[in-house]
């Protein structure tokens, strides 16, 4: 028998630093039965991970990582580590750069398998075959080979010679059982407000009674970061919340609404509110978290559209509790000052994330720092499971305080309240290929297709994808025949389009006239990812019949575009 042969003297680590740390990872069900999770690293998203995670605050380092060509120069190679209880699976890595020409499909796309033991198996970029038209970092994925794989993975840059920097100390587990925690807590209850609707649909389930309890949001909602993303978002664990505090149990008779949309403001979502949320009629919500405090820059209208979707929710029959919670970013920023002037008109609970976790970002352990941002932070705008806990722990918080208080006198007078940033879309209604009541006269024209590569978001528990607007008006581009644009008469005094947006260089551009007058240039390549976005087309007019027209912008006619819906206010 041959004696063992010795292996090799250990190759000397280069300096490095963590962009991803004991990271929770899922694998997304895909229609071949595999799972993926995919992390976005454009848009400053890595630059932010190598700041959170590997603790670099050199700007000259940084800035390589912004382009492609300055992060070869950087990254010499990838340690790429995956923990899993099937020791024995492999999960394929990948590497993805952003192409100039076709972002998707032209740049380079890097892929090492790894054994899910927790050996860390490096990726020598300076071996790799790179595409001569990589723009920016794009992505990172883990490709299981089944659907709802869990995995803990790290990822570490070792970089070229002549860089160097820091290596990050190791951080204690996050105590959820601390007083520490639950004194900060209580430092996220901005206001309670008047408790009458909230304390109502407590006693309500503590009854017996069925109660909905609904969330509606952007890509926090939708719980991005959480893994498994349907039963460690923030919204899930505040559902288990209401039921230790005030129910039978899980789904016995409080039910569980979770309607959070990736990039979305409230600007679409007061016009998805009655699709997501009220299912079209089928569903009465007694209690509705709005979380859009990190979504709404973009806003058209600096913050009516949110105003407005309060008092959309507020002004139903069965009267819900509406409680406001404010998310919070990796750079310490959300929108609360915008929209605390809403919580304050109408008596409404206030929770803030950022009010709870940010000062003690800046202390040290064991000197107040209950939870570090790297522990918190999924990336630069998501919360990890820890950070989700954290969310869901301050609206707990909240609804432990009025079941402990007397009731208040519900004495909102809706129509007696002014809205402090404006309600012109309060009765905003959606139109689309289905849903129209014969109200507006709709001629597709060449818009008569219907698109299937849409946004799609795991509602409520499900682990797989529901798209969005799939009743939609798809413009497939050109194919010899004339143009014709879809038309539209319709009696309102504010029209909004919800289109589509993608990353494909065949997303070619239109226009919405109103009787005659161009009012809108939609770029649906603006944004760069397939996802649904609203935009004003008018608004303030007098409510009387327009005549609209959506035409592709001149020299566009061979591209395509999709109409998701309209909305309107009568």
């Amino acid at each position: 028998m041959p004696g063992v042969v010795a292996p090799k003297d250990p190759t000397m680590k280069r300096k490095g630093f963590y962009i991803m740390r004991n990271k929770a990872v899922a694998g997304s069900p895909q229609p071949d039965g595999r799972g993926i999770q995919f992390l976005y690293m454009n848009d400053g998203r890595m630059l932010n991970a190598a700041r959170l995670v590997g603790g670099i605050t050199d700007e000259s380092i940084l800035d390589l990582m912004k382009t492609a060509e300055g992060f070869k120069k950087l990254v010499h190679s990838v340690g790429v580590t995956v923990e899993m209880d099937e020791h024995e699976e492999v999960v394929d890595f990948y590497l993805q750069m952003y192409g100039k020409t076709d972002v998707y499909r032209s740049g380079s796309n890097i892929k090492i398998p790894v054994k899910a033991d927790g050996m860390e198996m490096v990726l020598d970029l300076t071996t790799c075959d790179w595409s001569a038209d990589d723009n920016v970092p794009g992505q990172i994925r883990f490709e299981f080979p089944k659907a709802g794989m869990l995995a803990t993975v790290a990822v570490k840059f070792y970089l070229h010679d002549g860089f160097d920097v820091p290596e990050v100390e190791d951080e204690d587990p996050v105590d959820f059982a601390s007083e520490a925690y639950s004194t900060l807590l209580d430092k996220g209850i901005m206001q309670v407000g008047n408790n009458a609707r909230l304390k109502k649909a407590i006693e309500k389930a503590k009854a017996g009674e069925d109660v909905t309890i609904a969330f509606i949001g952007g890509s926090i909602t939708q719980g991005a970061g959480a893994i498994p993303i349907n039963k460690e978002c923030y919204a899930y664990k505040t559902f288990q919340g209401l039921c230790r505090l005030a129910g039978k149990g899980e789904d016995e008779n409080i039910h569980y609404i979770k309607a959070g949309v990736g990039g979305t403001p409230s600007e679409l979502g007061m016009l998805r509110y009655e699709k997501d949320v009220l299912r079209d009629g089928t569903v009465t919500p007694d209690i509705v978290v709005v979380e859009f405090a990190v979504n709404d820059a973009g806003d058209e209208t600096g913050g009516e559209c949110y105003d407005s979707l309060v008092r959309k929710i507020l002004a139903a029959e069965n009267k819900p509790a509406v409680i406001l919670e404010f998310a919070v970013f990796a750079d310490d920023w959300n929108l609360q000052e915008r929209f605390v002037p809403v919580g304050e008109a109408y008596q409404l609970p206030m929770v803030s994330t950022r009010d709870i976790v940010v000062e003690q970002f800046y202390k040290k352990p064991g000197a107040g720092r209950v939870v570090s941002k790297n522990q918190f932070f999924y990336d630069s705008f998501h919360p990890t499971n820890a950070g989700h806990t954290f969310m869901a722990g301050g609206l707990i918080r909240l609804m432990e305080m009025v079941d402990k208080a007397p009731m208040d006198e519900d004495n909102l007078d809706l129509d007696a309240t002014a809205a402090p940033i404006g309600g012109e879309f309060q009765k905003v209604q959606r139109i689309d290929r289905v849903i129209n009541k014969d109200y507006a006269v709709i001629h597709p024209g060449s818009f008569c297709e219907v698109d299937t590569d849409l946004q799609c978001v795991e509602q409520d528990m499900n682990l797989t994808s529901t798209p969005e607007f799939p009743d939609n008006w798809h413009y497939a581009g050109g194919k010899g025949e004339a143009f014709q644009p879809l038309t539209m008469d319709i009696t309102c005094s504010a029209l909004l389009m919800i289109n589509k947006d993608t990353a494909s260089p065949m997303g070619g551009k239109a226009e919405v006239w109103v009787d005659g007058e161009k009012v809108l240039t939609v770029d649906p390549r603006k944004n760069g990812w397939t996802h649904c976005n609203a935009l004003i087309c008018f608004r303030g007019r007098e409510c009387k019949q327009y005549h609209v027209e959506v035409r592709m912008a001149p020299g566009d006619e061979d591209k395509w575009f999709t109409i998701l819906g309209f909305g309107y206010v009568k």
